[in-house]
Formats: C-alpha cells, sequence, structure tokens
C-alpha cells in the first residue's frame, strides 16, 4: 500500500512539472530559442578537396503547385537536399568509427536523446581573434571551475558566433589554399567530455571539426570519436549567443529517415527568462 501511494504521488509531481512548464512557456517565462539557421539554395555546403569525397549537392527547392492549374486549393514543394546540409545532426552511422551500431541511425537512436540540457562554452572572443582557434580539454576545464560540471547525457556546444559569417558562403567556409580555417576542438577536448558521458557535441561553424582537422590524430577528432562512442554532432547552429552558460534545454530531433547518417533539424532551445 505504502509504495502504490508512492508512486501515485510521484506520477502527480511529475504530471505538476509538466503543467507548469506548459504554463511558463504560455506566459513567455520560458523562452523557446531558434538555435537553426535558413535552409534554402544560399545556405553555406561544406566543401570537401574533390581527391577525398563528392560534395553535397546544393539545395534545390521546386514547387508542386501553389494555388495553379496543379494543384488550385493548395501550395507545395519538393526538395534536394544531403542529410547534412545547413543546421543539421550527425548520427554515429556517419562515421566509419560508428558504422556498427544498430541504434546508430535517425530512425534508431532513442527519441528520449534529443532532449537534454546544454553546456555553452564561449569561445567567440577567442575565434575572432583566431579563426584557428582551438578549444582544448583544459579549456573546458577552466569553463567548469567558472560555471559548474559538465554532467553525463548534457550537450556541449563551443559558442564561436561563427553564424554571423553564414550570409557569405566564401565567409562561412573561410577557405585558402592551405584548406578551410574555421574554430573547433582537439582530441583531448573530445575525450574530456566523452568521459563524463556527454550526449554529444555541437559547433555554429560548417561541421563538428575545426577546420584544419585532417591534419590532428586522429584527423578529424570530433567525428572519429564522438561517432565512435555512439554519440552526436551538431553543425551549423545558430543564436548561441542567446543562452546562458548552463541552464538551458536543447531539442535536436533529426528527421526519421530510413537509416539515416543525419538529418537537417530545426533545432531549438527552452531558456528560462
Amino acid at each position: 500500500m505504502a509504495a502504490a501511494q508512492s508512486t501515485r504521488e510521484n506520477r502527480m509531481t511529475e504530471a505538476a512539472t509538466l503543467r507548469d512548464l506548459a504554463a511558463m512557456l504560455a506566459s513567455g517565462k520560458i523562452e523557446v530559442v531558434d538555435l537553426s539557421g535558413t535552409l534554402g539554395p544560399d545556405t553555406p555546403l561544406l566543401k570537401l578537396p574533390p581527391a577525398l569525397a563528392k560534395d553535397t549537392p546544393k539545395i534545390e527547392i521546386h514547387k508542386i503547385s501553389e494555388y495553379d492549374s496543379d494543384g488550385p486549393f493548395w501550395a507545395w514543394n519538393w526538395l534536394k537536399l544531403g542529410e547534412h546540409s545547413g543546421t543539421h545532426f550527425d548520427a554515429p552511422h556517419h562515421w566509419i568509427t560508428g558504422k556498427d551500431y544498430p541504434d546508430g541511425y535517425t530512425d534508431t537512436i532513442p527519441v528520449k536523446n534529443f532532449i537534454a540540457p546544454v553546456n555553452v562554452i564561449d569561445c567567440s572572443a577567442e575565434s575572432e581573434k583566431n579563426h584557428d582557434f582551438l578549444l582544448t580539454a583544459d579549456g573546458v576545464k577552466a569553463w567548469e571551475a567558472k560555471h559548474g560540471e559538465i554532467k553525463a547525457g548534457e550537450w556541449v556546444v563551443m559558442r564561436t558566433d561563427w553564424d554571423k559569417r553564414a550570409h557569405s558562403e566564401a565567409l562561412y567556409l573561410n577557405a585558402d589554399a592551405n584548406g578551410p580555417h574555421s574554430p573547433g576542438p582537439t582530441p583531448d577536448c573530445i575525450e574530456y567530455i566523452l568521459a563524463k558521458g556527454v550526449i554529444g557535441w555541437g559547433t555554429q561553424c560548417i561541421g563538428t571539426d575545426a577546420g584544419q582537422a585532417g591534419g590532428m590524430n586522429p584527423p578529424f577528432p570530433a567525428h572519429n570519436l564522438l561517432h565512435k562512442a555512439n554519440r552526436y554532432g551538431l553543425a551549423s547552429l545558430a543564436n548561441l549567443d542567446k543562452l546562458p552558460a548552463k541552464g538551458a534545454i536543447l531539442i535536436a530531433a533529426p528527421l526519421k529517415l530510413v537509416q539515416g547518417t543525419g538529418s537537417p533539424i530545426r533545432a531549438l532551445a527552452l531558456v528560462a527568462r
């Protein structure tokens, strides 16, 4: 009897928590922040060396009908785009190190993993001064000393304000004869947060790795190590300057593509105001 009573009380408390959340959303006490860039023909896309791989094709939006002879009462379009276009989610199967996970596709990842607390590490000043700025494990530890420990099951995202460059593909990719130049993590940074049990890592740049990450050991450590650990990546995030260092909830749900390696997303954050 006592156990049953305790279970009922717990359920009532949980239901009340959800009602409070709904009321705070309706009143504006919790703000919904859009963390996504727009997705269209002008969205910057990753460029890879021709000898390494094919590029993602440019995004295309084709009209089917718009209140005309092809559909008198409705408007709709068909799209051509890659899974890793714009603000997007990297699933483990995206990288060779994560290829064997049965729950490593966008349609098999447990949906509870798409909503989690987020830690926002502000590297915007450093990234403005040095486009090749790298966040190290020591940098993360210094941030924790100031803001609090990163815990298991949480996201870690790197704020660089790189989204301010997204209006220009040239500025966003920031490439020269030596390749792209954009900030990102070092291998020991990713190893450190994985040891803490994070759900994933995200950036505001075109990919989850730094522009020069191909020369690291291992190469492309965010991709290599995250997906080896069956963890996730977020790229081309926007508006991280609107989030606190800690305390926000990140919602990052990919489309349920059959055996999808990733997906464009509408990333959102819940922030108490």
